[in-house]
């Protein structure tokens, strides 16, 4: 590993043209990347993800300057996140985005037309037949069109809305925001994610989640409280 003043030789060689010095930064913080790398994971191929967070750090390191007053490292990881991120909003997202919406407009329109036939619901097994997917497809796909509009829908006793309250001001915009707050609820143990299923998504009072549960009214709040953090601290 290198010390602090050995980086900050190889960061001014590499600032000079040195591609040696460069291929030993990246090479010597790849364990960095990886780590950054892990929360995209699913999002693009992993070689993918691991080429944009390459090209973020060399960023890193052609713009960092030791005036800063901060680790590299520090520095390093906003420009690695933020060079995938970028990514994901101008291309992946868009991909990932016209994907889902369209086939979740396929399943609607299936199923309507069963409906009128008075026909029963299909199954998600028989919608992957019929659109020859992944039956996670069908899954990520129907919940994906129903996450986005849950976003800046009022759940909250007050009518805050779930992302300004998990992020405040920066609330997500974008559908690449909106699917890793997806994914975090998404990895909830089973009662926490009921409980925000059941707050906002099925616009129920912190009083009527208490009575299903059995607990009190005061507790579902302290619990809620306590997810939204953990799912805070996991997509900021």
């Amino acid at each position: 590993m290198l010390t602090h003043d050995e980086t900050l030789a190889l960061i001014g060689e590499a600032q000079n043209g040195d591609e040696s010095a460069k291929e030993t930064l990246l090479t010597e913080n790849m364990p960095l990347v990886k780590s950054i790398v892990k929360r995209f994971k699913g999002r693009l191929e992993y070689d993918d993800l691991m080429q944009l967070g390459a090209m973020g750090f060399l960023k890193a390191v052609a713009n960092f300057n030791a005036v800063y007053g901060v680790r590299f490292s520090t520095y390093a990881v906003p420009m690695i996140t933020g060079e995938i991120k970028r990514y994901l909003r101008d291309d992946g997202a868009v991909k990932v985005s016209r994907w889902a919406k369209s086939l979740a407009q396929k399943i609607a329109t299936y199923t309507d037309e069963l409906r009128k036939e008075n026909k029963e619901e299909p199954t998600v097994d028989e919608l992957a037949a019929k659109f020859g997917c992944e039956a996670t497809d069908i899954v990520f796909a129907m919940d994906t069109s129903r996450f986005v509009v849950s976003l800046n829908e009022s759940g909250d006793e007050d009518g805050t809305p779930l992302g300004d309250r998990l992020v405040g001001a920066e609330a997500p915009e974008d559908d690449i925001d909106g699917l890793m707050l997806r994914d975090s609820i998404m990895d909830l143990p089973e009662r926490e994610k009921k409980i925000i299923i059941l707050r906002y998504f099925r616009d129920k009072t912190q009083s009527e989640v208490a009575t299903e549960l059995g607990v009190s009214q005061v507790q579902v709040s302290r619990l809620e409280n306590k997810i939204l953090k953990k799912i805070r601290e996991k997509i900021e």
